[in-house]
């Protein structure tokens, strides 16, 4: 299996870290997304979104969005749970990440680190639906030690990815003691460094 990520990127990461919690082996091949690396034929020819990560099975046959190969990857894993309340739980945070999450927190990151846009001149909703997310968190982890249960899920994985270093961007984490501490869990779970 190959994934074409940038190591950047928070929606690259989460595949890896999967991959590497389930013992899968991988090629990692490194995508610059600045340098437009995933721009060119080769690349669009398996992703014709242009986006990282892409992963291409031992088949050829290729894979984006990184929820989608998040889900592939765990299929019958201990990531996935069982019960189907919880299952879908789990999907109920994934599809939250990517629309009320990823879009504030890793944009605000983005902009800030990569784009050396100050704090201060981040867009108002964005530093506000920044906000508003990392306290849905907060408010979700206050008694429970992972999203779904209490243990790791992809729901975890997923929203690690930018709320670790969502400092990046201008947020921070000890306004969110919950979610300070399950990020805690989460990096010592996944054995992230």
């Amino acid at each position: 299996m190959k994934i074409y990520g940038d190591s950047k990127s928070g929606n690259c990461l989460k595949v890896s870290w999967t991959a590497d919690f389930l013992g899968r082996s991988y090629e990692w091949i490194e995508t610059d997304i600045m340098q437009g690396e995933s721009r060119t034929p080769d690349f669009l020819a398996m992703n014709p979104a242009g986006q990282v990560p892409v992963v291409v099975l031992d088949d050829g046959r290729a894979m984006a969005q990184s929820n989608a190969i998040i889900l592939y990857l765990a299929e019958g894993s201990s990531l996935i749970p069982k019960d189907a309340y919880d299952r879908a739980r789990m999907l109920e945070w994934l599809f939250w990440e990517q629309y009320s999450h990823e879009p504030y927190v890793a944009v605000a990151r983005f902009q800030v680190r990569y784009l050396g846009k100050p704090v201060e001149e981040l867009e108002a909703r964005l530093v506000e639906r920044g906000g508003s997310a990392l306290a849905r968190m907060e408010l979700a982890l206050k008694d429970a030690p992972f999203l779904v249960g209490d243990q790791l899920s992809l729901a975890d994985v997923a929203l690690v990815a930018y709320t670790r270093v969502c400092h990046e961007g201008g947020f921070s984490l000890d306004l969110y003691p919950a979610v300070k501490a399950w990020v805690a869990r989460v990096e010592q779970a996944l054995n992230i460094r």
